[in-house]
Order: structure tokens, then sequence, then C-alpha cells
């Protein structure tokens, strides 16, 4: 009765992308990222600190007709990288991925750096992945180094 229960908090969809097994505390990150306040013809639903085995508390993102490209998911693994993405097509997930850290990021993540370009110029900022396992990031301009926990997301 209970996973019944649990199961009818978020309807179902019919097609679309499921965003699953969010850490509770990055769920807006993530919908700030992928910008799903600006899709205002997409019906979007938002689970928040839903129970999960693996993390204890979970996020999930549910958003109808909305395919998004691998470049757009994998910019959510910065701050989420052990994120899940569900295709579905008539009520079916005809698609499973795991999602990753692509090789640049551009215009994600704001450079630590005071004297970098991007810090005193309009320009957007880029980074190269050096460490995928650790988020270890690059500043293409300047060359610092930045870890996942020094992140700062634009």
């Amino acid at each position: 009765m209970e996973s019944h229960r649990q199961t009818l908090q978020i309807a179902a969809l019919k097609n679309g992308t499921v965003i699953d097994h969010i850490p509770s505390e990055k769920v807006f990150t993530v919908v700030s990222l992928l910008r799903l306040e600006q899709m205002s013809n997409n019906h979007i639903t938002i689970g928040y600190n839903l129970e999960s085995k693996k993390l204890g508390k979970k996020g999930i993102i549910k958003i109808a007709d909305k395919f998004f490209s691998d470049e757009e998911i994998n910019r959510i693994a910065v701050v989420a990288p052990n994120v899940r993405l569900n295709i579905i097509r008539d009520y079916e997930v005809i698609e499973k991925k795991q999602v990753s850290l692509p090789d640049e990021l551009r215009g994600i993540v704001k450079c630590a750096n005071p004297k970098c370009i991007t810090n005193n110029e309009p320009m957007t900022t880029l980074f190269r992945v050096v460490d995928k396992d650790k988020c270890m990031l690059k500043c293409h301009y300047c060359e610092k180094e930045q870890r996942q926990a020094d992140l700062i997301i634009l």
C-alpha cells in the first residue's frame, strides 16, 4: 500500500523526460541550469524530498513533451553527478541514461580568479574538465583550476 501511495504522488508522463535521483538540495539548481522556468508550454512536475533507498531523500523532475540534448543534460552533472535520465514515450521508458560530465562547460560556472577576463569583461566562461571523477575544472582563459566543492554556478 505504501509504494502505491508514493507512486500516486507524481503523475505518470505520456511523453517527455524524467530526471531522477537528484539530491534534494540540488533540485532547484537543476531547474535553473536547464532553464525550466522559461518553458511556458510544457507541463513540469517537481518532486522534492521524496523517499529514496539510495539517497534517503531525493528529487525528481518530469517534463512533458521535452527531450533534452545530451549537452543540456550533461550540464547538470556539475551539481548532481549521479542523476538518471528516463526518456518516456506512450507511458513507457524507452531509454535510460546516466548523466556524465562533458569535456567543456560553457557559461555554467564562474571562474574563482578575480583577475580572470571573464570576471572583468562581458564574456562567457569556458572550462575544460581535467578530471571527470573528481569534477576538476580548468578555466580556458586564466587556467585556474577549481574543484567541485568550490564551484559557483552562474
